[in-house]
């Protein structure tokens, strides 16, 4: 039976999209295959890492039937992706083995059974279903996902927030010393829905969403369960378990009543700290900051006694201010907006600042002190 035949670029994108959860190793050896199901003149692709299961439907020719079968995804891909990107391919059945052809090249690979691939089980108690365009999805999590924890023993601190409610979705991430929070406004009103999606899901999602490049207003339908998450988007289906437990309270991490505010160009600021950043400390990448009237301060310093200074002419006539941030968490904030100008707010050198976009209301950053 001829599985599929269409061009390679065809093929290596529906492959691709379903792929990225793969593990090279797993203990279950049928967990780095792909389960390729014939349905009619449709392909469906499926993979699946226990946790996450991600599926896509494709035309891509070949005869028509009812077949499942179960290949290598890493080894089709790479094979897929030495060959021309306009070159027929096709792949065949012969008994439990794929042939893969594709100009002179020939493949013969290896498969296993399709019933014995481990599809997720879904939930049957999943909420309502509420659709958000997928830009605006991904800018979401551009905005937030940098802020996520990363093999935290807090395991919820490992993901992302996500709390839809009346007509509002808010995305917060939190590693304990900084903390990210942006909003959008959804068409239809909800009930609250309150879910901790696991940074494995979140990486992915950014990698597969489409950020409105020739599909601006391409939705993303959300559905959530007590334990998992539902995503439809694009000809796919992406489904993941949530993380469990309980999300710090983030309205009280939030700074309010700053005594001062400094607004200033992203690009300028983002620039000076990247410079400093360099003679910084490996281990604490700890930068002094020191606001006067009309001027911001920015100094570095490492164990071999270097030093980096740079100047900032700034609209400021508040008190003057001295305190210390890491640096990489100044700069993941500002590396990833868009916007010209950012603001900052501060009460004292001991209290964390609040970095905000002036002309958008829902996005908020909170960046803890350092002592230096």
């Amino acid at each position: 039976m001829i599985v599929l035949k269409a061009t390679q670029d065809q093929v290596l994108g529906a492959l691709q999209a379903v792929a990225g959860i793969v593990e090279r190793r797993h203990t279950l050896p049928i967990l780095a295959n792909v389960l390729i199901r014939k349905n009619g003149p449709s392909l469906e692709l499926t993979t699946s890492d226990l946790e996450i299961q991600v599926r896509t439907t494709a035309e891509l020719g070949g005869d028509a039937g009812n077949f499942a079968i179960t290949v290598g995804a890493r080894k089709l891909i790479d094979i897929l992706r030495s060959m021309p990107a306009d070159q027929t391919v096709s792949l065949t059945t012969n008994q439990n083995k794929l042939i893969l052809q594709g100009g002179k090249s020939r493949f013969t690979l290896q498969t296993l059974p399709a019933e014995d691939f481990p599809l997720v089980q879904e939930a049957a108690d999943f909420g309502p279903a509420f659709s958000v365009p997928q830009k605006t999805f991904k800018h979401l999590i551009n905005q937030v996902h940098f802020a996520m924890a990363v093999h935290d023993i807090r395991y919820y601190l490992n993901g992302i927030l996500f709390v839809a409610e009346g007509k509002n979705l808010t995305l917060v991430a939190t590693d304990g010393h900084r903390l990210a929070l942006a909003q959008a406004q959804l068409e239809t009103e909800i009930p609250k829905q309150e879910v901790i999606l696991p940074r494995k899901t979140v990486l992915e999602l950014m990698r597969l969403l489409k950020d409105g490049k020739g599909e601006e207003e391409a939705p993303i339908e959300l559905r959530f369960a007590g334990n998992q998450a539902k995503f439809s988007f694009s000809g796919m289906e992406f489904v993941t378990k949530l993380v469990e437990g309980k999300f710090p309270d983030y309205n009280r991490v939030i700074p309010k009543n700053h005594k001062f505010r400094v607004t200033m160009g992203r690009q300028p600021l983002l620039a000076s700290l990247s410079r400093a950043a360099i003679l910084t400390s490996e281990k604490f990448k700890a930068v002094r900051l020191a606001f006067e009237p009309g001027l911001l301060s920015i100094a570095s310093s490492n164990a071999e006694q270097e030093e980096a200074k740079e100047e900032l002419e700034i609209d400021y006539s508040g008190d003057v201010i001295e305190t210390g941030f890491n640096v990489t968490y100044l700069m993941d904030a500002l590396s990833n907006m868009s916007q010209d100008m950012v603001s900052i707010d501060l009460n004292d050198s001991a209290a964390s600042a609040l970095i905000t976009i002036p002309e958008q209301t829902g996005f908020k950053y909170v960046v803890m002190p350092m002592r230096i």
